[in-house]
Parts: structure tokens; C-alpha cells; sequence
């Protein structure tokens, strides 16, 4: 029998969750170029592949709004949820948010930092019986050993870790298509 984590990810069956990615935040994150890219490689197969995205803000007062450019990439149709539960699903409205796509249990989560947000929305999130697919090069946090940490405990409590291009390449599915083509380019 096939396990949820043992799942390829499914453009119909998705959605993508960018967590905190927040301006006063940026300047301090390990690698966060890196991380921010391979986010905005994302959006844009999600936009595509209309696959639905949401995003959260930690304390936008404080830290800030999303960063601009990365949400000038998910249009208006995005919604952005603030928060100060570390756990997306621990706000009852993102929670609502996110339950209320029915036909999509797969989580596809990117953000910062990983060692906070991130972990504990997918430790939530596997928990509440959603299929969590953390993408490795687009998460981050202050220091690497925070990462790190993170990655090993999201890996030992059955959350998959995943790269980027693996998200690209299960929500395609194959070559050749229309959206293929269109995507391809983000490749180079």
C-alpha cells in the first residue's frame, strides 16, 4: 500500500504555502537569494499550473510585509494571511483556508525560517492528515545549523523533504504539453 509521503505531488491535488518570506527578515537568512528563486521558480508553475497559493506573514507590523517582488509574482489572487501562531495551521483562519480546498491535501511548503515556521506548520499540517512536501531549496533560516536541524527532525517525523525541480517536474508530469512549454524556460 502506498503511503501519503510515497505520493508523487499532483498539480490537482495541491497547493503551495509560502511562509514569512518578509522584508526585515531577508538581510539575516542563510543562503536567502538561493531560497527566494527557487520560491519565485515555484509560483510561477503554480500560476500556470493553476495550483493555488497562499501566503503568510509573521507579525507583518514588525517584520514587515512579503517580500515585494515575491508577491507581485502570485497576482492578486493570493491571498496573505497575517499570523502570530508560529504554526500556520494553529490560525484558524488560514487553517479554514487551507482545509477549505478539499481535493487538495498535498502541501507544498516553502519559506523561513525552517526551524520555527515551517517546521512547526508541517509537523502541524502531517498531523492534521495533509501529505507535507517541505521543498529543501527554498526554505531557510538564520543560521545553516537551524536548517539543518530542522530538515533532520521534518525527515524523522515522515514529512518528505523534496527539491524544487522535483515539485516542477511531478506537477508537470510529463513533456511535451502546453504548459511544458510554456515552463520550460524557467529551467535555463
Amino acid at each position: 500500500m502506498t503511503t501519503l509521503s510515497q505520493q508523487l505531488i499532483n498539480r490537482n491535488a495541491s497547493q503551495l504555502l509560502i511562509i514569512d518570506i518578509q522584508e526585515k527578515l531577508l538581510p539575516t537568512i542563510h543562503a536567502v537569494d538561493g531560497m527566494i528563486e527557487r520560491t519565485q521558480f515555484l509560483i510561477e508553475a503554480a500560476r500556470v499550473l493553476q495550483v493555488p497559493i497562499t501566503l503568510t506573514e509573521q507579525y507583518p507590523k514588525g517584520l514587515g510585509p512579503t517580500e515585494p517582488e515575491l508577491r507581485a509574482h502570485c497576482g492578486d489572487a493570493s491571498p496573505v494571511f497575517a499570523k502570530t501562531s508560529f504554526s500556520c495551521l494553529r490560525d484558524e483562519a488560514i487553517a479554514a483556508h487551507l482545509a477549505s480546498f478539499t481535493d487538495r491535501r498535498q502541501l507544498v511548503v516553502v519559506g523561513m525560517e525552517a526551524h520555527v515556521c515551517v517546521l512547526q506548520t508541517a509537523l502541524d499540517a502531517h498531523g492534521h492528515g495533509y501529505d507535507v512536501f517541505v521543498v529543501g531549496d527554498a526554505v531557510s533560516s538564520r543560521a545553516l545549523s537551524d536548517s539543518e536541524a530542522a530538515r533532520r527532525r521534518l525527515k524523522a517525523a515522515g514529512v518528505t523533504m523534496v527539491s524544487a525541480e522535483m515539485v516542477f517536474f511531478e506537477w508537470l508530469e510529463r513533456s511535451g504539453t502546453p504548459e511544458f512549454k510554456q515552463l520550460a524556460p524557467l529551467l535555463r
